[in-house]
């Protein structure tokens, strides 16, 4: 029973958070600490369950892929912006080149990471720093120059995706760090937020298979049941808090999420210290 309780809680997180801009790693670390769910059965399970979110963005945006692909007759009608598929002009280029950076510096850095940034209190300064650019990247927006995704240039993809190197410290999140350097670079909310969403799909799928691809000694048929809850649960909240998140951006800003980081780093900290972890 605690196993399942603990699979539908952080895949209820892993889904809330992994395309908002709080930081999905530093939430699951977090609650793993508190659920008393940590070791190398944890880590495979974040890895499953990020594959769950990252099929329901892929479900979303299923017709910009397909498109991008140069599968455009699969795909008739409109994406998620309302844009015909014809009328694209975002293309694989510009994904690769927001992907490349942070692909080459992860892979560079992996061991790294793992070894001296996965603690609660790496996340929470992580938290702060992250919520501290997305206010700065809200202040200092540059003038609109892309308000659709497919106006992006190739110098501002590639950009974003060294804006998304920062995210590679666990607690600054992903989205965060490329939407709000989309904003400093004349990308508007939506377009920064599509593009940051569909990135994600190649980063994650990446990022997620060198993961299981290390830790597939942890898998056991028994666990089965654990992981397709986990993954199923993470599918379904991230469907939903994407699209919300989607409708929502424009009137929140990124200040609300800023705010929601600095206090979660504070309580946190506070248990930290009173349970002398």
């Amino acid at each position: 029973m605690h196993d399942l309780f603990t699979a539908v809680v952080q895949g209820i997180v892993e889904g809330l958070t992994e395309f908002l801009p709080v930081s999905s790693t530093g939430h699951l670390i977090l609650t793993g600490k508190l659920l008393g769910f940590t070791g190398d059965k944890a880590d495979t399970f974040e890895i499953v369950i990020q594959l769950g979110a990252i099929l329901a963005v892929a479900v979303i945006y299923w017709r910009r892929i397909l498109n991008l692909l140069g599968f455009t007759r699969l795909a008739p009608g409109s994406d998620a912006d309302g844009i015909s598929v014809t009328d694209h002009k975002l293309n694989l280029l510009h994904v690769i080149l927001a992907c490349l950076p942070a692909m080459v510096l992860g892979l560079l850095l992996n061991s790294v990471i793992k070894s001296y940034l996965f603690s609660p209190y790496t996340v929470l300064v992580g938290l702060v720093l992250g919520g501290g650019f997305m206010l700065f990247g809200q202040k200092k927006q540059a003038r609109v120059e892309a308000a659709a995704m497919d106006q992006l240039s190739y110098k501002q993809a590639f950009l974003i995706g060294l804006f998304q190197c920062l995210a590679l410290w666990p607690g600054f999140s992903r989205s965060g760090a490329t939407i709000a350097g989309g904003l400093l670079l004349g990308v508007g909310y939506r377009a920064a937020t599509n593009f940051s969403f569909l990135i994600a799909i190649p980063m994650m799928v990446a990022a997620s298979g060198f993961e299981l691809i290390k830790n597939a000694g942890a898998l056991t048929a028994s666990d089965a049941g654990f992981f397709a809850t986990g993954f199923i649960t993470a599918f379904i909240v991230a469907l939903l808090a994407v699209i919300s998140f989607l409708k929502l951006l424009e009137k929140l800003k990124l200040a609300p999420f800023a705010y929601y980081r600095f206090g979660l780093a504070a309580v946190f900290l506070a248990y930290l210290l009173i349970s002398g972890q």
